[in-house]
C-alpha cells in the first residue's frame, strides 16, 4: 500500500491502556535513532485543552475546532501546548479517560491525522498508540499489537502512580482500564483493534526488557538494510 512516509521505516506500536507501549516506543526510537510519535499525548493534551477552556468533552464538532489549532509541540521527553511544559498533568487517570473520549469523536481524529502522518521523517519513525497500525500508518513495514491482562496493566499504573507520590486504587483502576478498553474498542471510529498483519505480544508475563528484546528482532529482521543502531548506553 502506497502512501505518506513510504521511503520512511515505521514501527507502530498499538494496544490497550498500560500495556508498556509508550515506554517501549521510546526506548526503541533512542535504540534506532528514530522518531517518536506519542499519540496518546495527542488526545490527552486536547482533553486537557478541552477542560481548561471549558469545552464539552461530548462536543464533537468543538473538540475537532480546538484540535485543529492545538499549539502542540514535543520537545525531547516534554510535551508544550502553546509553549508552557504540561509536564505530569497529562499522565494522570483523569488525562487518560478524558483523551479516551475525546477520541470517538470523528471529526477530532480527522484534525489530528495530517499531523500525526507528518512525523513519519527520516530515518525513520516509532509511532505507538490505539490505531497506528490499523489506521494512521496502515503502510508501516512492521505492526506490533501489544497486549497484556486487565489486572497486570492496573497493577503497573498502581505502582508509578505510588512511587510519583499519587494517591491510587487498585480496584478502582482495574475497573477503569477495563471501562476504557470497552469504549475503546467498540468506538465506531478507529476502534482499538489489531492489524491483520499485527505481530501479536502479550506483555503479561513478560519483562519490559523482553519485550524490547523481541521486537528489536522483529524491526532487525524487517529492516536489515535500514536499521543502524545507537550504542546502547
Amino acid at each position: 500500500m502506497t502512501g505518506v512516509g513510504d521511503a520512511v521505516p515505521i514501527v507502530t506500536i498499538d494496544g490497550p491502556s498500560g500495556t508498556g507501549k509508550g515506554t517501549l516506543a521510546v526506548l526503541l526510537a533512542a535504540r534506532l535513532g528514530w522518531q517518536c510519535l506519542d499519540s496518546g499525548a495527542l488526545y490527552r493534551v486536547l482533553g486537557l485543552a478541552a477542560d481548561r477552556g471549558g469545552i464539552d468533552l461530548d462536543d464533537g464538532p468543538a473538540l475537532a475546532a480546538l484540535a485543529g489549532n492545538l499549539g502542540l509541540a514535543f520537545d525531547g521527553g516534554r510535551v508544550l501546548l502553546d509553549g508552557v511544559d504540561l509536564g505530569d498533568a497529562i499522565r494522570t487517570e483523569a488525562a487518560g479517560m478524558a483523551a479516551s473520549r475525546v477520541a470517538v469523536h470523528p471529526g477530532v481524529r480527522a484534525a489530528l491525522l495530517a499531523w500525526q502522518r507528518r512525523q513519519a521523517r527520516a530515518p525513520g519513525l516509532v509511532a505507538d498508540g490505539r490505531d497506528m497500525g490499523s489506521g494512521v500508518f496502515p503502510q508501516a513495514g512492521l505492526k506490533v499489537f501489544l497486549d497484556a491482562s486487565a489486572q497486570v496493566r492496573a497493577e503497573r499504573r498502581y505502582k508509578q502512580l505510588r512511587e510519583k507520590g499519587l494517591d491510587a486504587n487498585l480496584s478502582t483502576l482495574v475497573e477503569d482500564i477495563r471501562e476504557r478498553d470497552a469504549r475503546d474498542r467498540d468506538r465506531p471510529v478507529a476502534p482499538l483493534r489489531p492489524a491483520a498483519d499485527a505481530v501479536m505480544i502479550d506483555s503479561t508475563a513478560l519483562s519490559i526488557d523482553e519485550v524490547f528484546d523481541r521486537v528489536l528482532e522483529e524491526v532487525r529482521r524487517v529492516f536489515p538494510d535500514q536499521v543502524h543502531e545507537v550504542a546502547a548506553e
